[in-house]
């Protein structure tokens, strides 16, 4: 099928269509012994739904000169010059690279995962002091399911991508990750320290997040992806 992958699963029970509102990808998945012809041609017949929910996903953005973010809460826009410069420069609102053009995609991803974390890594020691707990390391990274981690260890991992978010939601999530390092599970102490931490109810950061973290998984694709 055009546009569809088809995934056989040994732990499938059922032919089950799934849509990926960070990707766009529909995914066929099918038990091991399932008929592959039919489980298509029920696939077929759900254009309608597919077409739904293509016509919700966000829009792409790709790191293309002329992009507007918001990092930080501080607006900025992605431009470039002709020039030698390797680090790029912040000016009047723009967050200006030089060098090749094409290198401008990856560049301005790095520059927004050092910018994500410098500022969680700040904000974690922060709310680790007010909750009386040490932190052995603080990480970014990429990941799909979730936008922060926290280990026995101490290790605390989060989404570049928070930086993206307001800031009230990104705070909310790095006080939800270090009220962990004394609750590890979800109970009704644990949320209590969390609002304590934060000085304010989280769940609205978390209904945000709901909301809108598939749009943040947006940045920095091409519409085709």
């Amino acid at each position: 099928m055009s546009g569809i992958e088809v995934v056989r699963h040994a732990q499938a029970r059922r032919v089950k269509l799934g849509f990926d509102p960070i990707t766009g990808r529909v995914r066929l998945t099918l038990p091991k012994r399932a008929s592959l012809k039919a489980a298509v041609a029920w696939a077929e017949g759900q254009g309608d739904w597919i077409a739904t929910q293509r016509a919700q996903l966000a829009e792409a953005k790709p790191f293309v000169p002329g992009l507007e973010l918001s990092v930080a809460d501080e607006p900025l826009v992605l431009d470039w010059r002709e020039g030698r410069a390797r680090v790029p420069s912040c000016e009047g609102g723009r967050l200006v690279f030089e060098g090749l053009v094409e290198t401008l995609p990856r560049r301005a991803e790095a520059w927004l995962r050092r910018r994500a974390l410098d500022i969680l890594s700040a904000e974690t020691a922060e709310f680790a002091g007010l909750a009386g707990v040490t932190i052995s390391g603080v990480r970014v990274a990429d990941p799909r399911g979730r936008w922060g981690s926290c280990a026995s260890s101490g290790m605390i991992r989060y989404s570049w991508r928070l930086v993206l978010a307001p800031g009230w939601v990104r705070r909310a999530t790095v006080a939800h990750e270090v009220a962990h390092r004394v609750h590890m599970n979800h109970s009704p102490a644990f949320h209590a320290l969390v609002a304590q931490i934060l000085g304010e109810d989280p769940m609205p950061a978390r209904a945000w997040l709901r909301e809108h973290g598939a749009g943040l998984h947006r940045f920095g694709r091409s519409s085709g992806a």
